[in-house]
């Protein structure tokens, strides 16, 4: 391969990822105006329960800490790719996606709880705005998760090629967003909520 088509190539790599940065500044625009929306809806109860009458704090920790080292996880995998070490790799991935699959098990959990208890999001403003912040974070990390499981056979099929070592870190960038917007929601709508 010619030092002209190494060069050419990473250079589409690294646009690939500068793009995926402009994706992530308008997810945050999203969870933004997300948040937003929360805070206005945050006392709009209709007497119905607010945070503190639904919310388990320590259910939402073991949540929280599901998601925290899912992130520490999918950095030894990023470790072990600037390794070479392709088994690593894929079982690093592999672990994030336990802790990851492990989060949405729970938000489901949580979720089905308050429903079948009759605090669906057709409650009270305040549970439609908590269901939709919470929910989309879901919804992304089902994304990532998804996405997660493809990188893995494609690094099974075809090693850690370019385009692969691209499709890992941004996959990199959009876990640990994902981890500190959860930050924000744990912070903002569980922790202040309890209070």
């Amino acid at each position: 391969m010619s030092t002209k088509t190494v060069t050419e190539h990473h250079d589409a790599g690294a646009n690939k990822v500068f793009g995926f940065w402009i994706y992530l500044m308008s997810d945050c625009i999203i969870f933004a105006t997300l948040f937003a929306t929360y805070g206005v809806m945050i006392n709009n109860t209709v007497g119905g329960p607010a945070g503190k009458d639904i919310f388990k704090l320590p259910f939402v920790l073991v949540e929280t800490a599901l998601l925290l080292s899912s992130s520490i996880t999918y950095g030894f995998a990023v470790i072990n790719l600037n390794k070479e070490q392709k088994g690593a790799v894929i079982g690093w991935l592999a672990i994030t996606f336990l802790f990851g699959l492990g989060f949405i098990g729970m938000e489901i959990y949580e979720f089905h709880h308050l429903i079948k208890e009759g605090f669906g999001p057709d409650h009270s403003g305040f549970l439609s705005a908590f269901f939709t912040l919470v929910g989309t974070h879901g919804l992304h990390v089902t994304s990532g998760l998804i996405w997660m499981l493809v990188l893995m056979y494609q690094i099974a099929t075809r090693d850690l090629n370019a385009t692969n070592r691209t499709r890992i870190m941004c996959l990199s960038l959009f876990w640990h967003f994902l981890d500190v917007v959860w930050v924000c929601v744990f912070t903002i709508v569980y922790l202040m909520g309890v209070m």
